[in-house]
């Protein structure tokens, strides 16, 4: 399983977006020079991350994008399912008449326990706790740097 680029530029925009919201809007400008990506691409992220309701525009001079929630509040897993849909790891999990051995395929097994693997982890990690891992990081390299 690979996300595509929708799921890795998207997240990313957010966890800027978490990070930088609390001087006001963040400029979609500003989130696509960080992360070297086009403007327009982001647009088009955020144009599905508004319709969900995890981000809302201010528009203006000073306008750009914030969380409708606390980064807190919001998850991986929720992000990712807007920008790459569920996790998908075979088709008969999401749609068991598609295969007529749904019943007693020993695989569709395997596959479901794999998408309730990834949905635990991507469910439980905020955008919080990617800002507090970050700063952590940032934190180690200070330190480890001071230390040589």
């Amino acid at each position: 399983m690979k996300l595509s680029t929708k799921g890795r530029y998207g997240l990313k925009a957010m966890f800027i977006l978490a990070l930088e919201q609390q001087n006001g809007p963040v400029p979609l400008k500003l989130m696509a020079s960080k992360q070297n990506v086009s403007l327009q691409y982001l647009e088009q992220l955020f144009s599905s991350l508004k319709k969900s309701g995890l981000v809302k525009s201010v528009r203006g001079a000073q306008g750009g994008y914030l969380l409708t929630r606390a980064p807190s509040e919001l998850t991986v897993g929720e992000i990712l399912d807007v920008l790459e849909g569920p996790v998908n790891i075979s088709d008969c999990i999401l749609d068991e008449d598609l295969c007529e051995n749904s019943a007693s395929c020993v695989t569709r097994i395997v596959w479901e326990k794999i998408k309730r693997g990834i949905d635990e982890v991507t469910y439980s990690i905020s955008l919080q706790d990617m800002i507090d891992d970050d700063k952590a990081k940032s934190k180690c390299q200070s330190n480890c740097n001071h230390n040589e």
